[in-house]
């Protein structure tokens, strides 16, 4: 990622990101980066109470100082922590990420980052996606990380105006594990990331990662390119990043596994590369968005992105890739109420759609 050249020049400050988890601990790398959103899981604690360490891990790749703990990619920038039920814990109480994405969409953030995934594609969470992208917010999603046992489409990644980031290794190839369609927009680092063990916070385990990692960064990489460009929109952030992804294919013919490339933000935050384009139409599905914010107006584009794109191997073929890196971790699908659940099962009462967004 070129990182001590990309803090020369970014570090992501003035940018807040969302992180709708399991909550994030004021650890001492988050010290002074995480200001309380909301709890929507009707639990004891709060949204500075992570019961899990996942979204304290997500907020260190994030914004983390460093200091006695992970430096995040975007250390400038800051967290808005959300709390959300997820796992066996929280199955008997009602779904909070609806609630969590709309208080996302209404707070300060720019950016919402959702690591975790749903195979079941619910309404009320696409009208929250709906809403929050009316709102100008730029949103990632982690695409799942089944791809070696039932590759189910995952949501909210699939959702039309949430990004799906695949996970890869420094050489550009998918991992193993990395859930695969057309709904993958880009591929992010997401293998042997160090991630906090258990809720105790008292030690990192190597063995870390997944596309839940692989989301943060992209998060943080368009927190960098947003702090360099303040006047920009979320769309001409996100086409920036379209432009300056590294890959040895067609930008229009975006791969089921690595989308339109592996997210390289130093092409722009350094090189100058990428352009802009019209503040209020959707790069990926080329329709014309509401705009919201100080770029209502219009923006200047950048230098041209016309220099050669960074090595990255497109992986339409998985084999060859390294293993899973989410060994240890319980995974974090979100749990249905039994009503929605046997609705989804008895009669199809949801419809899953593989069509790329931009179609």
């Amino acid at each position: 990622m070129s990182a001590d050249d990309l803090w020369k020049a970014s570090t992501g400050q003035g940018v807040k990101v969302a992180v709708i988890d399991t909550g994030v601990s004021e650890t001492p790398s988050l010290k002074g980066r995480v200001q309380p959103g909301k709890d929507l899981t009707r639990a004891s604690g709060g949204p500075l109470d992570d019961y899990s360490s996942h979204g304290t891990t997500m907020a260190e790749l994030i914004v983390g100082s460093g200091r006695g703990g992970l430096k995040g990619l975007a250390p400038g920038a800051e967290v808005i922590s959300f709390r959300v039920g997820m796992g066996k814990r929280f199955a008997d109480k009602p779904d909070s990420v609806p609630a969590a994405i709309r208080a996302a969409a209404d707070s300060e953030a720019q950016i919402i980052n959702m690591s975790f995934g749903d195979e079941f594609m619910r309404p009320s969470v696409k009208e929250a996606v709906r809403y929050a992208h009316s709102r100008g917010k730029l949103m990632f999603a982690s695409v799942g990380n089944e791809a070696e046992k039932k590759n189910t489409i995952d949501y909210p990644a699939a959702h039309p105006n949430v990004t799906g980031v695949s996970a890869a290794d420094k050489s550009g190839k998918v991992a193993k594990y990395s859930e695969f369609g057309p709904y993958v927009d880009f591929a992010a680092p997401g293998i042997d990331i160090p991630r906090w063990c258990d809720a105790t916070f008292r030690s990192y385990c190597e063995e870390g990662g997944g596309t839940s990692s692989a989301a943060a960064i992209a998060s943080a990489s368009a927190a960098l390119v947003w702090s360099k460009h303040p006047d920009w929109t979320a769309n001409q952030v996100l086409r920036v990043l379209i432009d300056t992804a590294g890959r040895d294919w067609p930008k229009d013919e975006p791969s089921d596994y690595l989308g339109y490339g592996l997210i390289r933000p130093a092409r722009n935050v350094v090189k100058g590369e990428g352009r802009p384009g019209p503040a209020d139409i959707d790069p990926i599905t080329n329709k014309k968005t509401p705009v919201t914010g100080s770029a209502a107006g219009g923006a200047a584009p950048s230098a041209s992105a016309s220099a050669p794109a960074a090595s990255s191997q497109p992986s339409d073929a998985v084999a060859g890739a390294e293993p899973g890196a989410d060994e240890g971790i319980d995974p974090l699908w979100m749990v249905l109420g039994g009503i929605a659940a046997a609705a989804v099962i008895a009669g199809g009462t949801f419809t899953v759609v593989r069509t790329r967004r931009r179609a």
